[in-house]
Parts: C-alpha cells; sequence; structure tokens
C-alpha cells in the first residue's frame, strides 16, 4: 500500500511507540488521526510536530475500550477526511504484578487488560472496516508483544491479553480478507517510558540481546509502516526483539 495521502488512525497515538508510528507515517505522506484517552497534551504536541513538518494531523480523543466511543470517533475522522485506509491498534496497558503472585491477578485487573488490549483493539478494526471494504483496500496492524509469545512479562494478565491479540490478529486476517490486510508487530523490550524507574534494568539487559541493544519506538514504527506497506502479507505476527526470544 502507498501511504501518501491515506487516511491513517494511530490508537494511543500521542507517546511512545504510537508518537513514532504517527511521525512515521506522516513522513510518508499520510493523513494522520492521533488518538488519545487521557493524554491530550501529548497528542496535540504529536499533531503540532506533524504539521510543523508539512504534514496533516488531528488529535481525536476516545477510550478505545468503550464500544461507543470508538465508533464515535472513526465517524468524525471519517466524515472530516472522507474515508480511513489505516489502522494502527497501539494503544494497550499493563499493570506490574510478579508472574507468580496469582493473587494480585484480580478480576479487576483481568478486566482492564482485556477490555483495552483485546477488546478495544477488535472494537477499533470493527468500526474501520466498513470504510476499507467500501474502497476495497485497508491495512491494519495490531501492536502485539514478545509477552505474548513467550508468556513472561510485566504481569501474567498482560503476557495472557498480548498473546489474545495476537490470537485476533490471525482471526481478522481472515474475517477481513481478501480486502484488508491485518497484522501484527511483537516487540521486545522497547526504549519507552515504560522504563522510567528501571534504568539499571534496561542497562542490565541491553548487552544479553544479541544485538546489544534495546528497540527504539522508531525501530517499532518503521517496521509497522513496512508491514502496512507489503501487500503480501496477512495474518502474520512479525518479532522485533533484537534477539530477545532467541
Amino acid at each position: 500500500m502507498e501511504l501518501k495521502n491515506k487516511v491513517a488512525v494511530v490508537t494511543g497515538g500521542g507517546t511512545g511507540i504510537g508518537r513514532a508510528t504517527s511521525l512515521a507515517l506522516a513522513k510518508r505522506g499520510a493523513i494522520v488521526a492521533v488518538n488519545y484517552s487521557r493524554s491530550q497534551a501529548d497528542a496535540e504536541e504529536t499533531v503540532q510536530q506533524i504539521i510543523a513538518e508539512g504534514g496533516r494531523a488531528i488529535a481525536v480523543q476516545a477510550d478505545v475500550s468503550k464500544d461507543q466511543e470508538v465508533r464515535s470517533m472513526v465517524s468524525s475522522i471519517a466524515e472530516q477526511f472522507g474515508t480511513i485506509d489505516v489502522l494502527v491498534n497501539n494503544a494497550s496497558i499493563t499493570r506490574h504484578i510478579p508472574l507468580n503472585d496469582l493473587e494480585a491477578a484480580t478480576d479487576d485487573v483481568w478486566d482492564e487488560l482485556f477490555d483495552v488490549n483485546v477488546k478495544g483493539m477488535f472494537y477499533c478494526a470493527r468500526a474501520v472496516s466498513s470504510f476499507m471494504k467500501n474502497n476495497a483496500a485497508g491495512a491494519i496492524v495490531n501492536v502485539g508483544s514478545i509477552a505474548g509469545s513467550t508468556g513472561s512479562g510485566s504481569s501474567l494478565p498482560y503476557a495472557v491479553s498480548k498473546s489474545a491479540v495476537h490470537g485476533l490478529t490471525k482471526s481478522l486476517a481472515r474475517a477481513l480478507a481478501p480486502t484488508i490486510r491485518v497484522n501484527c508487530i511483537a516487540p521486545g523490550a522497547v526504549e519507552t517510558r515504560w522504563w522510567a524507574g528501571r534504568e539499571e534494568q534496561m542497562k542490565k539487559l541491553a548487552p544479553r540481546l544479541l544485538l546489544q541493544s534495546i528497540s527504539t519506538p522508531e525501530d517499532i514504527a518503521s517496521m509497522i509502516c513496512s508491514t502496512l506497506e507489503q501487500e503480501a502479507l496477512t495474518g502474520q505476527i512479525i518479532t522485533v526483539d533484537s534477539g530477545q526470544t532467541l
């Protein structure tokens, strides 16, 4: 897919991987809708950076875990720009809970993580799919995690939610073929604000990776854009982890 002049929605698009992806899409000529739930200032800052560099972008609020908010957001974006061609399902959350502390994995934690990380991605994909079908073309990238493959991560419910994202990707690829391609990028450790307060842990991890460096948000954004552009790719889980899982 040629991204120039395509209308792209990036959920959680104001920070971290989402911001890097919003900027990368804009540099390729896409019109970017930067979604945020609470980080309005970050989303607007991202939009202003895109505009300052000659691109087109808007910030749009919606809690992706709420279907009606997602539908309203998608409708307003399509009304303003005419359609939606690309979705990057990036928004997700976690809770930091030791993997063996099963009692701390309460119903509230499970519900919160699955509502955002899994159902939220489904809601967004469902909402944009009608516009993509009308265009007989579209591309979706879900942001998973190596936690979904290894079973390890910031918490047990988080790892399971990301495994569900990987499964959702494959099911959506089947459900939306042949007009809409759906793929997943599964990052390993990425140098984002997730590491705030854990800088020493990050420094210890990096030398143990095969490439001896932790991925940047820009690394992940570049792969997301490449996946969107590759017309022969659907239903794939693509790991970007500097060799962390080997």
